[in-house]
């Protein structure tokens, strides 16, 4: 079984997966925009049973366009992200791909929010959209 970690930056909070995502997705919206600091988002869907989460975390909780809400988890001493909780999806937890630090990491397969999309980014070929 594949085994991953993803982590913060200085390596304190960590959240460890265990088997393949159920899904790898691209966000265009505007929240993920900031909340990256990029002009996407990319994140991995994970059963909630086969996530291992160590150490502290603080929270931002933040209502979406659709009106549900996911609870995203940062580290309290260098600040980035290594996994939310969907309200909308019980039972699953996120995972944006970056905090991996794999490049051979699956490719995402679902785009939403294309609408937001900046003109000069090109998505896989083949990828799925749902806007």
């Amino acid at each position: 079984m594949t085994r991953r970690v993803a982590s913060c930056n200085c390596g304190q909070l960590t959240a460890v997966v265990h088997g393949e995502p159920v899904r790898v997705s691209i966000c265009h919206c505007l929240a993920c925009q900031k909340r990256t600091g990029s002009v996407f988002a990319v994140q991995a869907r994970f059963p909630a049973d086969a996530v291992e989460i160590s150490g502290e975390s603080r929270r931002y909780a933040r209502t979406g366009d659709e009106g549900t809400t996911a609870r995203f988890h940062f580290c309290p001493e260098c600040g980035a992200t290594v996994f939310y909780w969907p309200e909308a999806i019980p039972g699953f937890v996120t995972i944006p791909v970056g905090a991996f630090a794999d490049p051979d990491f699956p490719p995402p397969r679902v785009s939403v929010y294309g609408v937001r999309r900046h003109a000069w980014v090109r998505e896989p070929e083949g990828i799925e959209h749902l806007d």
